[in-house]
């Protein structure tokens, strides 16, 4: 009796078994596969932009897609992802792309493609290329009627567009998007990732002297004991050299940050002595009738102080490289409406540094003027 039970449970088991692979090829001895999972664009960088329309092609990828059975299959196919418009599937916030499909082959034999809402409905569109709705599956079509194979292949052509503004970035962004190839009566999916890149133009800043200032050699004498000493201003040529037009701005930044003798975004400290003393200041102001850029006569100064929302009314009149104020260039005397897009700049920078009272120094060593900054491109 007792070894009853393990063989009524062994054959029951082996009844099953019997069934199951039938089962299994029935519903899925299917393979779905695609060329090339993950589709990407590249890296567009803004500097590079052919016209003004407010949308710009971010170029084709193609993708060969086959599904094989063991046996006739409904080769019905869905491609589930976020739609953008009704022909369009999402790529993140300012992007879109379009899945085309053609070149649909059944059991070795061209055949055309349908457009259909569900597995079994007669296609609402059929041609040898079609263009994949959302929410919409494709079906090879012969004869006019939905056909099923066992060997089913075709060509996806997938084309991304980004609005133009996407372009405008400050820092390097990645767009990622998925979709879902499902082969619903086969049992069987693929996923393809698509990427697309975008940096700022690449734009470069240097001063003449490799920005190196020097002061000379100066002695206790020379300055100033109850009050500060105002040292001679030193001028340098700034250029900045970009891959093609871009807009963009300029603002400093201070390398011995919290060392300077007055708190203003327009002065960089210029380190302490010996005994954590501020030693005094500099400032770097940009004269615009110095400035050349491109082919353009003249170049007026534009200035913002909220992140580029707004921008002062264009001038001549120079201005201190500051910290968290943008500066620009336009080529419009009294415009309001920003920087112009240039490749080549080039302008006259006055170093002004100030020293502060000898009384609150520690000189009984030598002290150097240790200043140090970093001039910044902001893309806008």
């Amino acid at each position: 009796m007792k070894l009853s039970h393990p063989l009524l449970l062994t054959l029951g088991a082996l009844s099953l078994s019997t069934m199951a692979p039938h089962a299994w090829a029935d519903a899925n001895d299917c393979q779905l596969n695609v060329s090339q999972p993950v589709l990407d664009y590249g890296l567009m960088n803004r500097a590079i932009r052919a016209d003004s329309l407010p949308e710009r092609t971010l170029g084709e990828r193609r993708v060969s897609l086959t599904l094989s059975c063991s046996h006739p299959t409904d080769m019905t196919l869905f491609y589930r992802a976020m739609a953008a418009t009704a022909e369009r599937f999402r790529l993140a916030d300012q992007g879109s792309y379009a899945v085309r499909v053609g070149h649909a082959v059944l059991d070795g034999q061209s055949v055309d493609l349908g457009l259909v809402s569900a597995t079994g409905q007669t296609p609402e569109a059929t041609a040898s290329s079609l263009l994949w709705r959302p929410e919409q599956a494709i079906v090879p079509v012969r004869a006019g009627a939905v056909a099923k194979g066992q060997s089913f292949s075709a060509q996806l052509e997938l084309t991304a567009w980004a609005q133009e503004q996407a372009s405008q970035v400050r820092d390097a962004v990645v767009w990622e998007a998925t979709g879902l190839l499902d082969a619903v009566a086969a049992g069987r999916s693929r996923e393809i990732a698509l990427r697309a890149s975008f940096a700022p133009g690449a734009c470069n800043v240097s001063l003449s002297n490799g920005g190196l200032v020097d002061f000379g050699r100066m002695s206790k004498n020379d300055l100033n004991t109850d009050k500060s000493t105002r040292l001679p201003p030193k001028g340098l040529n700034l250029q900045v050299g970009c891959d093609a037009p871009t807009h963009f701005a300029l603002r400093m930044h201070d390398n011995r940050a919290g060392s300077a003798t007055v708190n203003s975004e327009i002065y960089y400290g210029l380190d302490v002595d010996g005994r954590n003393n501020k030693i005094g200041l500099y400032s770097l102001t940009l004269d615009p009738g110095s400035a050349s850029a491109d082919s353009y006569a003249r170049l007026f100064r534009t200035d913002s102080t909220t992140g580029g929302t707004a921008w002062s009314t264009a001038s001549t009149s120079a201005i201190p490289l500051a910290q968290n104020s943008y500066l620009g260039f336009t080529d419009l005397a009294g415009s309001t409406s920003g920087p112009v897009a240039i490749q080549n700049l080039s302008a006259a920078v006055t170093v002004e540094a100030v020293i502060a009272p000898t009384e609150s120094l520690d000189l009984s060593n030598a002290v150097n003027l240790d200043g140090s900054g970093t001039i910044e491109i902001v893309y806008l």
